[in-house]
């Protein structure tokens, strides 16, 4: 990989748009863009897994401002490790609760399937398909 991508190059390798690239680098969500003699931006490897990772935070439910604020803990250097971890942690806590949440989710769409599947093979309906505490507990 050459030292320096430009927008269009970091466009390619993360699947985002430029015009999205823009965006971000607009809000604050992309710390340390350089700029070369012209102008032009200029992204390292670095910048490809920035937004790799924010792309996971993303799909597990963390908004743009909670990224934001990551981002600007980032830039603020070493001084801001703690407070990135308590960040990234109360993250963490959320997509555990999530993943409980889902468990008991599905856990009743297994049950009802179970119900279904024995109406089906029996040609009677079951009295019962409910299942208690479907709330990942």
């Amino acid at each position: 990989m050459p030292d320096h991508l430009r927008i269009g190059e970091l466009a390619e390798r993360t699947g985002k748009s430029i015009h999205a690239l823009r965006y971000y680098e607009s809000i604050g969500l992309m710390p340390f863009v350089t700029r070369d003699a012209g102008g032009r931006r200029q992204y390292d490897v670095q910048h490809v897994q920035w937004l790799l990772f924010l792309e996971r935070l993303q799909r597990t439910g963390m908004t743009l401002a909670q990224m934001q604020e990551y981002a600007t803990l980032v830039s603020r250097g070493r001084q801001s490790l703690d407070d990135r971890v308590a960040l990234l942690e109360r993250h963490l806590r959320r997509i555990d609760q999530q993943m409980k949440e889902l468990a008991g989710n599905r856990k009743l769409l297994m049950a009802k399937l179970d119900f279904y599947r024995d109406w089906k093979t029996s040609g009677k309906r079951p009295a019962q398909w409910w299942v208690d505490a479907p709330r990942g507990d």
